[in-house]
């Protein structure tokens, strides 16, 4: 199976903000669809923002006019841009995608998350 790379998280104060990103670890692998999911200690894990191979995008109702998804297919890199984060957004931020590499496709390849804490 083929692991993902997230980068990005820490602490930040309320109102702050991240950019997360996603990465696979081997090369010449390219993500299509993409999600990012969020854990909290006590908590289900929760999806938090989607991306299609086609681009359209979906948010959680916590999340929505604050984070926005993205991916870059020149770097095969995706992106979670978090804006005005408040403490309730503190979680393991983790990757998840369908990745393609020639002629073979990898379905739900996870990350190993990254942690995000928003207090002051």
């Amino acid at each position: 199976q083929v692991r993902l790379v997230e980068s990005g998280g820490g602490l930040v104060q309320p109102g702050g903000s991240l950019r997360l990103s996603c990465a696979p670890s081997g090369s010449s692998f390219s993500i299509n669809a993409m999600g990012w999911y969020r854990q909290a200690p006590g908590n289900e894990r929760e999806l938090v923002a989607s991306i299609t191979s086609g681009g359209s995008t979906h948010y959680a109702d916590s999340v929505k006019g604050r984070f926005t998804i993205s991916r870059d297919n020149a770097k095969n890199t995706g992106y979670l841009q978090m804006n005005s984060l408040k403490p309730e957004d503190t979680a393991v931020y983790y990757c998840n995608a369908d990745l393609t590499k020639g002629i073979v496709t990898y379905r739900n390849s996870w990350g190993q998350g990254t942690q995000v804490t928003v207090s002051s």
